[in-house]
């Protein structure tokens, strides 16, 4: 029987001037493109001297010598300069600036700014201070941790324990200053046929989440091995309970076996219809 060799792992930089996060978001849509090439990410932020460019220009040529392949980086350099640098070294250089700057240029007749840090710069206190009031909200109501205050939120979401309802609320909170709660579905709902009483009132405000019981049981397992809680039995039962209930009650929900937190964020955005609050 013949079988089809896997490639060679790859090494993928993302480089920056500021924090990296547009290049590493945008690196990683690309790459996922790709699965079946293995890749070790490795990223740089704040190279904002040319000296720092330098040396990570050296840390790349390093290690296209150790795999003998060579690294893909991805850049979000504002300075032509350490453009210039990274355009020597042995990689495929990808500038996600100069891809798109010079077109843009070209089509509306203006140059760019050329200014360093623009994509995550708040606009204003005001909405500085919103997001950091969002993101108080969200650890505040998280869990079911506060009974205060649940109208105030913008989405409340269910669910059992460990399906990613946290990181989604502060991935909501923290990039669209979304007031985000959550609440774990637990056996004393299941047992009453009904929500807790404190999200009755919310109900279109609810969103659920579900998740494949043996993922579910992988996940607990490496946080309470061995227990009733981590069971697959137990997994099985609590999944199958808390679809029922949303299924009773009108709550839309989705599975998030396989869906990162952006991808969770977003399809909530999307299918609660909430308002995106960009900064």
């Amino acid at each position: 029987m013949s079988t089809v060799a896997r490639p060679p792992q790859r090494t993928a930089f993302f480089l920056s001037d500021r924090t990296g996060i547009s290049v590493e978001t945008l690196g990683h849509s690309l790459l996922r493109q790709f699965d079946n090439v293995p890749f070790e990410e490795i990223a740089l932020p704040y190279l904002d001297t040319r000296e720092k460019v330098a040396a990570a220009a050296g840390q790349i040529s390093t290690r296209a010598n150790a795999d003998g392949a060579r690294p893909l980086v991805f850049s979000t350099f504002v300075n032509p300069e350490f453009r210039i640098i990274l355009d020597s070294v042995d990689a495929l250089h990808l500038d996600c600036f100069s891809i798109f700057i010079g077109q843009m240029e070209a089509e509306l007749g203006v140059h760019s700014s050329h200014a360093v840090g623009l994509s995550h710069r708040a606009d204003s206190a005001v909405d500085h201070l919103s997001r950091i009031e969002a993101i108080k909200y969200t650890l505040e109501h998280d869990d079911g941790l506060s009974q205060k205050n649940w109208r105030k939120a913008d989405i409340t979401l269910i669910g059992v324990s460990r399906t990613g309802k946290t990181p989604t609320c502060l991935y909501l909170a923290l990039q669209y200053g979304i007031f985000a709660a959550n609440h774990p579905l637990i056996p004393e709902d299941f047992n009453r046929l009904g929500l807790p009483a404190q999200l009755r009132d919310i109900r279109h405000k609810l969103y659920g989440f579900t998740i494949d019981p043996g993922r579910l049981h992988r996940i607990r397992s490496e946080r309470k091995p061995d227990s009733k809680y981590a069971s697959l039995e137990n997994c099985q039962y609590e999944v199958r309970e808390a679809e029922t209930l949303m299924r009773r009650e009108g709550i839309s929900y989705l599975d998030a076996t396989s869906k990162s937190i952006e991808e969770l964020a977003t399809a909530v955005l999307h299918q609660a219809k909430l308002e995106r609050k960009i900064y």
